[in-house]
């Protein structure tokens, strides 16, 4: 291969290229600014857009997806409702032995008393809100009584050769009187389904 020389002509066969270089390397130096400045530019903004979150330390409440509704919470199991009324035993059935007593009772229950011919049984059969149902049994013979409706009730008398029911308003009837070799038993309805009975015998 043969090499060829050209003549020095004084100028430097290299500034045109060097200028050109240069000229390229200062065209592309903007394309870099410019492509760092865009980088820098959504730096900054995923930065600012990551510090607009809440100072709250109370953690985010999940949202519920659009026709959802949170589901609730099983609610536990409310108690029984306990007697409003006052009465002078309570719901003590015990105190009824005697044929003497004054309690209130809101569910279904049996009273055992002394009658006048031995040991009877009062069964409330039925109560609730102004009602109020019962049997009274005595020896081999039963009473039925039952009222509804507000200051509605019934009153039986159990004697030793029979027993008598007579059932309706009661008004403001406090306790009955005792009548001689009976057990009066009175039964009044209340309007929150809690009853009132009484039980009066002459001992």
């Amino acid at each position: 291969m043969r090499e060829y020389c050209l003549p020095n002509t004084g100028t430097e066969a290299r500034t045109p290229e060097h200028s050109t270089r240069g000229s390229t390397m200062a065209a592309r130096k903007p394309r870099g600014l410019s492509r760092t400045g865009v980088v820098l530019a959504a730096l900054i903004a995923l930065t600012a857009a990551a510090g607009c979150g809440s100072d709250s330390d109370e953690p985010a409440k999940a949202s519920s997806p659009p026709g959802e509704r949170p589901s609730k919470t099983d609610s536990p199991s409310r108690p029984k409702p306990k007697p409003s009324v006052s009465a002078a035993d309570g719901r003590d059935i015990t105190a009824c032995a005697d044929g003497n007593c004054e309690i209130a009772v809101s569910e279904p229950v049996k009273i055992p008393f002394k009658g006048p011919r031995g040991q009877a049984t009062l069964s409330v059969t039925e109560v609730g809100p102004n009602a109020v149902a019962y049997t009274v049994k005595s020896g081999n013979g039963q009473s039925k009584g039952s009222a509804s409706g507000p200051g509605q009730g019934c009153i039986t008398v159990l004697r030793s050769n029979g027993s008598g029911n007579s059932c309706g308003g009661l008004g403001g009837a406090g306790r009955p009187s005792p009548q001689p070799d009976a057990v009066v038993i009175q039964a009044a309805t209340g309007e929150d389904g809690t009853a009132v009975l009484q039980l009066v015998s002459d001992r």
